[in-house]
């Protein structure tokens, strides 16, 4: 039988004027990103961008989200960070193998619309597009009720960028004795968070107001510390023609990350005195007792990105990236290794 009362899209959760004032927000907010080669405005079925002035462009792309770190701005009600995570996380990834960013699209799902948590969300990542010279030239808001909880959302984005294919980052120029050049952590980034989660707030008992005195910070602040990109120091590198190669410590650590830009015969030998774990990480450490190969492959451990250098080069290297404002660290050398794949020694 069908229902004498009239039923509409709200009340079956979804509410069409909440997206229609999140969409004007969020307008807004890409507009102020736009570079020469957008040819669209947002709101188009498809985004439209001119690829202009390059012999032989290679597209490089890559999707990622934002993890549990979600959680966090759930529980503090802080929204504005994590779309800024997002876009410097593909940033990053893509700039590894030689590519400059040219445009991202996200993808907001929520359980209920709220348009000023959606505006919060899209401000970072508007933030983050415009500080790497990246275009936001479209997305989806899905308001999608029974899939999410009201109260939570997810966050995911796919970016595109391009690179000379004389130009690209694919670590075939690594030799045995090169350096590997270290640039410090923001902190977590966006890997290890359910961990970290489970340790500071089912472990240890903390609130995200709690103060961690070895750190400096509450326990919220010190986990919605931005990601930080890195691709003005790496096309630095690039541009001087001192870097032979790039890896970004995101998800498995130093163990897992930096072998995927070494060619095969070649390993990673890594110097665990050379630099110093910050805290954050050795509180954690501490409450959950972590074993080390555990603490390697789920945490940065305070190295966000590592270079490959040429040995004579390293010190013109180290100059620059000081000169950018950057504290470079030398967290070992690439070394031969006929054992199997490439992978990570620590010494």
């Amino acid at each position: 039988m069908p229902p004498k009362t009239q039923l509409r899209y709200r009340d079956a959760g979804v509410d069409i004027d909440e997206a229609d004032r999140a969409v004007g927000s969020i307008k807004k907010l890409a507009r102020g990103t736009f570079t020469r080669g957008v040819l669209t405005d947002i709101g188009s079925f498809g985004a439209c961008f001119e690829l202009a002035g390059m012999r032989r462009p290679v597209l490089v792309s890559s999707a990622d989200g934002v993890g549990t770190k979600l959680k966090v701005a759930f529980l503090t009600g802080r929204h504005d960070t994590v779309g800024e995570d997002l876009v410097n996380h593909c940033v990053n990834d893509i700039a590894v193998q030689g590519a400059r960013p040219l445009f991202f699209l996200d993808y907001f799902a929520v359980g209920k619309l709220d348009a000023g948590i959606a505006a919060a969300v899209v401000s970072g990542i508007a933030r983050g597009c415009r500080a790497n010279g990246c275009a936001l030239i479209g997305g989806e808001t899905a308001e999608m009720p029974g899939l999410y909880t009201d109260s939570e959302y997810d966050l995911a984005g796919f970016i595109v960028g391009a690179a000379e294919r004389g130009q690209l980052l694919t670590g075939a120029k690594i030799r045995a004795g090169d350096a590997l050049l270290a640039l410090p952590s923001t902190g977590l980034h966006t890997n290890g968070y359910s961990l970290a989660r489970k340790l500071l707030f089912e472990v240890a008992g903390y609130g995200p107001k709690t103060l961690l005195p070895d750190v400096g910070a509450s326990v919220g602040d010190a986990l919605l510390a931005v990601h930080r990109s890195y691709l003005k120091p790496l096309r630095a590198l690039a541009d001087a023609g001192l870097l032979r190669g790039a890896a970004h410590i995101t998800g498995g650590g130093i163990t897992d990350n930096t072998p995927r830009m070494l060619p095969k015969g070649l390993a990673a030998a890594i110097d665990t005195s050379a630099w110093q774990i910050p805290p954050l990480f050795e509180v954690l450490r501490r409450i959950g007792n972590i074993p080390d190969d555990d603490y390697r492959r789920t945490f940065n451990l305070g190295a966000g990105m590592i270079f490959a250098v040429p040995a004579r080069g390293a010190g013109r290297a180290e100059t620059l990236l000081r000169s950018l404002g950057e504290r470079p660290f030398q967290i070992g050398e690439v070394i031969a290794h006929q054992r199997g794949r490439p992978r990570v020694e620590y010494r």
